[in-house]
């Protein structure tokens, strides 16, 4: 065990850990000048294409250190951006340290700081490291103070290096070595392993990324997962190169995969406990925290006869990522589908992207929505989700949705910006704190229907990125609310329809007849988009048709000629109008979800 360290590159989004983690592979000597490429442990072609990690990604270094000896450093590669951070939370979960990196020109982000206090609530060792040093506007000084003043490390253990040309990164390694603690276990108590991650393959069934933390593991042997209470016989245990490497066995502090011929991806839970099974551990290890979805839609299948590969699909999804939720869920226009729930707008266009891609589906998004109550007048109780199964108007006594108690945390330069983002959601009873100078926590209690829809990423952006929120759920309370309808060509498009509130109605029907002008493709007609409450149409915008030159071969003659193929044209316009029915593309779907502050 004291040749192992287990450590995680952790960042804001753009500081270089790909780029970190790919000159380290290369002085590993795992890689040649022919079969590598940049982002090397980016497998998605998503990722590659955006320039962002999406999943975790582990690999093991061997490393000759300055004292001789040889160690292999388990590498566990994180994602930067915000909607991803439950994919940082897990990876930590299974180390002893972390290299923290700060961009030279851009300094300490948000991200830094919420990835620096994760690290420090698994009590882990930090390195900081200053890159891109190479970059003409890089200012390590003011960047040293930030790290000592901003995140209380001490400046003067922090490490200066160019991840792109590849000066400091065997400084890097070797303080890997000398700073972060070998892993704590013991192989001769009972096994116990920590899943922190897994992946469907085609021919081995579902392979399970662990750490072991104390016992063996080895092909042959009777494995328990506590939480599922499920037993499998484990046919191949092994560590992560490039590719997979076979072992004999994993010892305690290893971090490698197991296969055991689990058909099913479902049986997996990420930060589940893996126990032998005649011998096992006394409790399981503790998991790591749970994601909260913040934005809920729900998916469907294009052609109903897809609807068993979606099932399939998002089983599969499931378990490359454990922040997405989903149950079923019906529609009278798009027929059997699922309720998702997601972390964020990127973390919901990535859903949708990867399952089209790996999955080759064709699907459709709803609309977001919440859990909302009617009691009727008959004294009945109703809980509805889905706008579709919206009561009666006339049979409604009170209706309630759901409040949340809202946690934000930002510099203060940005309190009245979000003090008025708050109020414009219909926030009310907020709270101040200050926990350290310079720094704001707001509570707001908030409508969770005007949360989901855009609030985050408002949030995100009013204040540059800075701003973390947190919520619980904490009541139902008595709201006006209507259904609106949205209509294209006269007919009602199911999947658009929302409940919400009155005082805002006239302005999401607007913001969303926009969005579809600017999607649905012109037609040979004039087709209307119309926001409706009840029988009211409360909202308008035309797409106006294309018109063809009819009258292209008419060379001078009289006037009534022209007219004459002009009333002919419009007369046909008019028969098309009436059979025509009108195609809404997927993108309209999602772009309804966008903040109509852009």
């Amino acid at each position: 065990m004291d040749s192992i360290r287990n450590f995680s590159i952790i960042a804001h989004i753009d500081h270089g850990k790909s780029t970190l983690a790919d000159r380290m592979i290369q002085l590993a000597g795992l890689t040649n000048s022919r079969t590598f490429r940049d982002q090397i442990l980016d497998t998605m072609d998503i990722e590659r294409e955006r320039g962002i990690t999406i999943k975790s990604q582990a690999i093991t270094l061997p490393y000759r250190a300055q004292d001789g000896g040889t160690y292999y450093l388990n590498l566990i590669d994180t994602p930067g951006h915000v909607d991803f951070s439950y994919e940082v939370s897990r990876s930590l979960a299974s180390c002893e340290g972390v290299v923290l990196l700060v961009d030279a020109a851009q300094g300490v982000q948000a991200q830094t700081l919420a990835n620096l206090y994760l690290a420090m609530e698994h009590d882990l060792e930090i390195i900081p490291v200053i890159n891109k040093i190479d970059l003409p506007a890089a200012d390590t000084e003011r960047v040293m103070e930030q790290i000592e003043n901003e995140l209380g490390l001490d400046p003067f253990g922090s490490i200066l290096c160019s991840a792109k040309e590849g000066t400091g990164v065997s400084d890097i390694m070797e303080a890997i070595v000398q700073r972060i603690p070998p892993p704590r276990g013991d192989a001769d108590k009972p096994l116990s392993a920590l899943i922190f991650d897994a992946q469907y393959d085609a021919f081995r069934g579902t392979v399970v990324f662990c750490r072991v933390f104390d016992g063996i593991m080895k092909a042959g042997q009777a494995v328990r997962f506590m939480h599922n209470d499920t037993v499998y016989r484990v046919e191949e245990v092994g560590r992560f190169s490039l590719v997979r490497e076979k072992k004999e066995q994993l010892e305690a502090g290893d971090v490698g995969y197991l296969i055991a011929g689990i058909k099913n991806v479902a049986d997996v839970s990420v930060g589940d406990t893996i126990t032998d099974d005649r011998r096992p551990c006394a409790a399981p290890l503790p998991g790591f925290k749970e994601a909260k979805p913040v934005v809920f839609a729900s998916i469907y299948p294009i052609a109903s006869d897809d609807y068993e590969e979606l099932v399939v699909a998002l089983e599969k999804y499931k378990l490359n990522d454990a922040s997405f939720t989903y149950q079923k869920d019906s529609s009278v226009a798009l027929g059997q589908g699922f309720r998702c729930g997601f972390l964020g707008l990127l973390h919901l266009d990535i859903v949708q992207e990867r399952l089209e891609r790996e999955y080759d589906l064709s699907i459709i998004l709803s609309v977001p929505s919440v859990r909302y109550r009617f009691i009727l007048k008959n004294g009945e109780t109703v809980y509805i989700e889905n706008p579709a199964h919206y009561p009666e108007s006339m049979s409604i006594e009170k209706a309630e949705e759901p409040y949340i108690r809202a946690t934000m945390m930002f510099p203060e330069q940005y309190l009245g910006a979000v003090m008025k983002l708050c109020i414009d959601r219909r926030g009310e009873n907020s709270h101040i704190n200050y926990p350290s100078p310079e720094r704001v926590e707001l509570q707001f209690e908030l409508p969770l229907s005007s949360v989901i829809y855009d609030f985050y990423d408002s949030l995100k952006s009013l204040t540059q990125g800075y701003g973390s929120f947190d919520y619980d759920i904490i009541d139902y309370r008595e709201s006006d609310l209507v259904l609106l309808d949205i209509l294209v060509n006269g007919e009602k498009v199911d999947a658009l329809s929302q409940i919400v509130n009155r005082a805002v109605a006239r302005e999401r029907a607007l913001n969303t007849c926009e969005r579809l002008k600017e999607e649905i493709p012109r037609q040979m007609f004039k087709i209307a988009i119309q926001g409706a409450v009840g029988g009211e149409i409360i909202a308008r915008t035309t797409i106006s048709a294309f018109r063809k030159d009819v009258t292209a071969k008419c060379y001078g003659g009289d006037i009534t000629r022209k007219r004459k193929l002009l009333e002919k044209q419009k007369k046909g316009k008019k028969r098309m109008k009436m059979v025509g029915s009108v195609s809404i593309p997927q993108s309209a779907f999602v772009s309804v979800l966008k903040s109509d502050k852009g």
